[in-house]
């Protein structure tokens, strides 16, 4: 093995955001090289549920961003060898009460006015959704255009394509130190031996801030943990995903009508059917380091916050729990962006929980700037440079 490999564009990170980035630069001519230090989607694109949504994002900018990206998405059913189990039956927001409705009512008025497939939903359109709901819900809202995919899959699948261009993936194959010599040239030396790049994108999610201290930048992503419950399916309990209207609230940051544990917690129920005859139940936020060590205390509060919605659960089998960390950053969107200090570094990190969502926008996004072509979306929103000296703290 050669001890100094050169390389066009390192990419560091291998989940479902860096398989994408590795997946539309490579299609594109680029020379790619990915490196992961465990195998790759090891990190939180194995810890969470496979939605692609649009029905929990802010309408105009993040909306459209989650539209862009489900589209690409679709024709990555088609481009992808490798099948990631892509359905695209919708998803389902239910309320608990009147003001939630009336929020519910304000949230559709506007995401139609963007132009995306929202609708409201009464009690019928519920019990007509599924038996197993509660029969006191006021209603909700449907938004048609999302999807499920299994998001181990499409990492690895997006993955192996990138092979197939000409992408290079190093697992097990971890960055210990990163700078720029006299030459201007990045310096990654790994376990693996020592690379070197012209290039480089950070797509270490939770873990992006200690790749950008290496680099004395100060990338303000913080780990938000968050437990999953896998359910058997004994019984069809619903063909797509649903999720209480006070996972929005609390995704967001805002005041719910909840007992004071589910609001310390951030417990709301996100329900998702998977392929392989599953059910996923969450879902918790909170902020405990890089902790992911199982809470019992908080998954047994997200299964009762589940049984609330789906009284008739109660007695199915519980298969495991597990928990992940979402990169949060505090407007609740990623940093897509080249870093002016550094030339030739690039961030693609901070999803928080809408990594799945938004990997195949961003790999696009992170292959036009390279490439210098006109991106996709607008990026100004994205950038890391629009976070004040105190924020990057």
């Amino acid at each position: 093995m050669a001890n100094n490999r050169y390389c066009d564009v390192v990419v560091i990170g291998g989940g479902i955001v860096g398989s994408a980035i590795a997946y539309y630069c490579s299609k594109s001519g680029l020379d790619i090289t990915l490196l992961e230090k465990k195998e790759l989607a090891s990190g939180t694109s194995s810890k969470c549920d496979g939605n692609i949504l649009a029905v929990d994002k802010d309408p105009g900018f993040d909306s459209q961003m989650s539209l862009k990206s489900q589209n690409l998405v679709h024709k990555l059913k088609e481009e992808l060898e490798i099948p990631f189990d892509y359905r695209n039956p919708g998803s389902v927001l239910v309320c608990e009460n009147e003001l939630e409705m009336e929020t519910a009512q304000r949230w559709v008025d506007q995401q139609q006015e963007a132009g995306l497939d929202f609708r409201m939903l009464d009690r019928e359109d519920l019990r007509n959704e599924s038996s197993y709901l509660a029969d006191d819900l006021f209603g909700g809202l449907e938004c048609r255009t999302d999807s499920i995919v299994n998001p181990y899959m499409l990492t690895y699948a997006m993955g192996e394509e990138a092979k197939k261009f000409g992408a290079k993936i190093h697992t097990h194959t971890e960055v210990k130190n990163l700078y720029k010599n006299q030459k201007k040239i990045f310096v990654l030396e790994t376990n693996n031996g020592t690379f070197t790049a012209n290039k480089v994108v950070n797509a270490c999610g939770a873990w992006a801030p200690y790749i950008g201290e290496m680099l004395d930048i100060n990338i303000p992503i913080k780990p938000r943990k968050g437990h999953v419950i896998v359910a058997s399916r004994q019984k069809t309990v619903a063909t797509r995903n649903v999720m209480e209207f006070g996972y929005l609230i609390s995704k967001f940051g805002g005041e719910r009508q909840v007992d004071p544990i589910t609001e310390k917690y951030g417990a709301a129920l996100v329900f998702e059917p998977t392929a392989s005859q599953n059910f996923l139940v969450g879902s918790s936020r909170q902020f405990n380091g890089y902790d992911t060590k199982v809470d019992h205390d908080v998954v047994k509060h997200i299964a009762k916050r589940a049984v609330r919605f789906f009284p008739k659960i109660r007695d199915m089998t519980v298969i495991r729990t597990y928990a992940g960390l979402r990169p949060w950053t505090i407007d609740h969107l990623p940093i897509i962006s080249h870093v002016e200090e550094v030339p030739g570094f690039y961030i693609a990190a901070g999803h928080e929980g809408d990594g799945i969502s938004l990997a195949a926008i961003t790999g696009k996004v992170i292959e036009e700037m390279i490439n210098g072509v006109e991106t996709s979306i607008p990026t100004e929103p994205l950038r890391y440079d629009r976070f004040s000296m105190e924020e990057r703290v």
